[in-house]
């Protein structure tokens, strides 16, 4: 009988939680429900990736997340920027599928298309996307995931016309077949 190496246990992407969903976390933790608004604050205002720079959790607490949680985005496979500053990331999922996400500077103001699904059923004609017919939704982790990286890349490299003020629906897929 050949030998097989176990799958690696993933552990729990903080990304994939509500607001909601955190709370109920923690309290399966023996924490207080509070913990989540603090946790969402360094996800999505502080855009943290590590849980050990959550300095206002207590170590330990810190020290448990580290064991059974992990904060992990879709992984870039590609980021090209374009004359106009329109920007283009190619996302690699776990599951080995590939996304797309694209920034579109106009003025003072940025828009950024996320995919909500890897390919799409609605079939139209127009559209690129259908002729790869549909795969699966994404997780809320892979739909965060691509926002999160857009906001810290565009961070790294600060314009005035490169912030991120409208979120749009309109990467990969129907998003109101994913809700």
């Amino acid at each position: 009988m050949p030998m097989t190496t176990p799958e690696p246990i993933r552990k729990t992407n903080l990304l994939d939680f509500s607001h909601e969903g955190l709370k109920q976390y923690f309290v399966t933790l023996g924490e207080k429900p509070f913990r989540a608004t603090q946790v969402i604050k360094w996800l999505h205002q502080m855009m943290v990736d590590d849980v050990d720079q959550m300095s206002n959790i207590s170590k330990d607490l810190r020290a448990r997340l580290g064991e059974k949680a992990e904060i992990r985005a879709p992984q870039v496979m590609l980021d090209r920027e374009s004359a106009d500053g329109t920007r283009k990331w190619l996302f690699r999922l776990d599951d080995g599928n590939a996304i797309e996400t694209v920034f579109i500077p106009e003025g003072d103001r940025g828009t950024l298309c996320v995919s909500s699904q890897v390919g799409c059923a609605l079939d139209c004609t127009f559209c690129s996307t259908a002729r790869q017919g549909f795969n699966r939704n994404l997780s809320l982790a892979e739909m965060i995931g691509q926002l999160w990286v857009a906001r810290r890349s565009l961070q790294q490299n600060p314009r005035a016309n490169r912030v991120i003020t409208n979120v749009v629906m309109m990467g990969m897929g129907e998003p109101l077949l994913n809700f």
